[in-house]
């Protein structure tokens, strides 16, 4: 069975981005390979064709000098090849010359590059350099793609002769036009151009006073174009010779043909290479157009999304300046059913669209709008029930076909397959649907399967608490106006804020008071109970997020303060230092002052010499225990300096990781990791902080 059928096609919208990327396309072939892109079914071919596309993204984005790929694309001329017999046009020629060119040029590029492109530089062993086709087309045209002058002698030979003729016919043409104007029997325009001729505008008054052939008249009457009868059998002579250039043109293509033609080979490689460059190109344009990044491929089932976009959304929301909130997701096999729940607009069916859609195209060798550290695994069917599907058709309602779809998911879901439904359940009696959709829950569970399902149900949020590897989730909402966020939240169901949707919206309280009384009042305290405590954990998130902003705040003050502090300390030492040298400085001066005074003019000196060549000796040695002792201090920093600076807990921080500030409370998860800060989402709340300021949890 296929990864994915039509139905979910439809319901992920993955024939939009089928659309971007046919844009993207130069050729044909691409579009047409665009038009069917479908999921690929192994692992291995999935992985080789990420690593090209990554590859690709690489050189695009960082400036590498990669030739540009445009050319046109050789189907055509690949056709005509295979016929015998056949003449190639000269754009024909011109299309194959631009891809040899642009294939050599490719292979240039790519010469020496395996370790930094490896993928493709494979691909490239397909062609090789050469100018065996280069050659031939340029000895036969010129720069402008016209065939040259001297691409045989007798076509050199037909074109002299034509330039003569010409020179004859408007040396003579130009004579008699002298004569006629002289006559005043010409219109105000002297001459024109009919069918390729060069004829007198003749008034047509006149006409029956100059010899020569009448071509054609004015819309008016007025004029009448005559061909002067001194040129007549030289037009004739031309159009003779130009019938000789054209068959001398033609035996000079059709050699040329045959020439390529013992090179097809070629031609079709250039086919081959510069059309899957092209569809490479168009995954490469619409992935920087997408903000795309390669998240990592896993082979085996699990799904980490880090600040993951729905494409289509974004696209639309950055059309009309809107702002497009990214979703964190995670999928293990500890945690492989999320369901979903919360009022309607709150984002729930976007985040599975998210999911599928992103999943989808990452198995079609797309790249995807997620963080870089995201983790994604392969399933072998993406299965979708989303929407309204009534088929009129088979005259089945929505229930109807949801049955249907629900029964095919139990025939064909194993534990590679990921689950995308959507309002699971609904369409019929809300305890009888309920009922069995809590059954098809199970049976969906017991497959193994990975899925994501939004829900309103209460017994569908019961039994994924009550099942080990289900989980709870809830798209949060403003405590006190019930704006969505449009942000996910794991662990806890969430409540449809019926009443409260419904009180905000103008309905009366009586009404809603009426409307209480009609239920089970275990029911009305359930959901009061989880709207209330999914508003106190928005009050609490709103408090932590305070907190936790003055606690860094205070991490930055107490930060500043050490570093001025530090400066201080610094310029405190310096000048004791300074007071120290000065005062040396001075006490020497003193010394050698004293030793002055006691110089003999008579030069009995020699007891003060001693005495001062003794100072000198013990200053002298001074200066180098000082010496000694500051380049073995300097040693011992430089080795210090070596040796990594290992902080507590460091080693087990990774992406994921649960931490929490050395001195605060408030866990959070890491976002994003570099050498020495982490990106730490404390619930809603997102700070970057330094690594040696966390503590590993989990």
């Amino acid at each position: 069975m296929a990864i994915v059928d039509q139905q979910t096609v439809k319901d992920l919208e993955f024939q939009e981005i089928r659309m971007l990327l046919m844009k993207a396309c130069i050729g044909e072939t691409a579009r047409g390979r665009m038009e069917k892109l479908l999921p690929i079914s192994r692992v291995k071919t999935l992985k080789q064709a990420l690593g090209k596309l990554h590859e690709l993204f690489q050189i695009k984005t960082e400036g590498h000098p990669f030739p540009r790929i445009d050319f046109e694309e050789l189907s055509s001329e690949i056709k005509h090849l295979d016929i015998l017999g056949s003449v190639l046009s000269e754009q024909s020629f011109q299309n194959i010359l631009i891809a040899s060119k642009l294939t050599n040029d490719l292979i240039y590029f790519f010469n020496k590059q395996e370790e930094s492109f490896p993928m493709l530089c494979a691909e490239m062993e397909k062609v090789y350099c050469t100018e065996d086709l280069i050659k031939p087309i340029e000895n036969v045209f010129n720069a402008r793609g016209e065939v040259k002058d001297d691409a045989s002698p007798a076509l050199a030979s037909i074109r002299k002769e034509i330039i003569s003729l010409r020179r004859k016919i408007a040396r003579l043409f130009n004579k008699e036009m002298k004569k006629f104007i002289d006559k005043g029997y010409l219109g105000d325009v002297k001459e024109a151009y009919l069918q390729n001729r060069r004829v007198l505008a003749v008034q047509s008054s006149h006409k029956r006073k100059i010899t020569g052939s009448v071509q054609g008249h004015s819309k008016t009457g007025n004029l009448t174009y005559i061909e002067p009868q001194s040129v007549v059998s030289l037009n004739h002579e031309l159009e003779m010779v130009h019938d000789d250039e054209r068959k001398e043109v033609r035996k000079i293509l059709s050699e040329l043909t045959d020439e390529i033609r013992s090179q097809i080979h070629l031609v079709k490689s250039y086919q081959e290479i510069l059309t899957n460059f092209d569809f490479l190109q168009a995954k490469v344009r619409v992935a920087i157009d997408l903000k795309c990044s390669m998240p990592s491929l896993v082979e085996g089932r699990e799904l980490e999304l880090y600040r993951a976009y729905h494409p289509l959304l974004w696209l639309k929301n950055k059309a009309d300046s809107k702002q497009t909130k990214p979703q964190n997701l995670k999928l293990t096999s500890k945690s492989r059913m999320l369901v979903i729940s919360g009022p309607n607009a709150g984002g729930k069916s976007i985040t599975l669209k998210t999911v599928g859609l992103l999943q989808l195209m990452l198995q079609c060798g797309l790249m995807v709008p997620v963080h870089v550290n995201s983790r994604m695994g392969f399933f072998q069917h993406i299965l979708t029930d989303i929407g309204d599907n009534q088929s009129i058709e088979n005259q089945l309602s929505t229930y109807s076909y949801r049955l249907k779809r629900m029964k095919h998911f139990l025939d064909i879901a194993t534990e590679k397959s990921l689950l995308l439904l959507d309002e699971f359940g609904t369409g019929s009696d809300p305890e009888l649907g309920g009922a069995l959709a809590e059954v098809f829950f199970e049976g969906l569970y017991g497959k193994g399967s990975f899925g994501i399902i939004t829900t309103h149900y209460s017994n569908i949020k019961l039994k994924a608490s009550e099942l080990k590897q289900a989980i709870n989730g809830s798209m949060l909402f403003d405590r006190d106006s019930l704006a969505p966020l449009f942000q996910l939240d794991i662990g806890q169901p969430g409540s449809s804020f019926t009443f409260e949707v419904a009180t905000i919206n103008g309905i009366s309280p009586k009404l809603i008071a009426s409307a209480k009384s009609r239920l089970d009042s275990k029911k009305v305290k359930m959901d009061q109970l989880i709207a209330d405590l999914q508003k106190e954990k928005s009050r609490i998130q709103t408090l932590t997020n305070k907190q936790q902003k003055a606690e860094i705040a205070a991490k930055h003050a107490e930060h500043n303060f050490q570093m001025k502090l530090s400066k201080l300390e610094e310029r405190d030492a310096a000048q004791a230092k300074l007071i120290e040298e000065n005062n040396t400085l001075l006490h020497r001066g003193k010394k050698l002052e004293s030793f002055i005074k006691q110089i003999d003019p008579k030069g009995k000196n020699k007891e003060t010499l001693e005495e001062m060549k003794k100072y000198l000796l013990v200053e002298r040695g001074k200066q180098m225990d000082i010496a000694k002792a500051k380049k073995l201090k300097e040693s011992e920093s430089l080795k210090r300096k070596k040796k990594p600076k290992v902080r507590p807990n460091q080693h087990l921080i990774k992406l994921g990781s649960t931490v929490k500030l050395i001195n605060g409370k408030e866990r959070g998860t890491v976002m994003e990791l570099d050498k020495e800060y982490a990106n730490v989402a404390f619930g809603v709340f997102k700070t970057r902080v330094k690594l040696n300021q966390l503590k590993f949890v989990k």
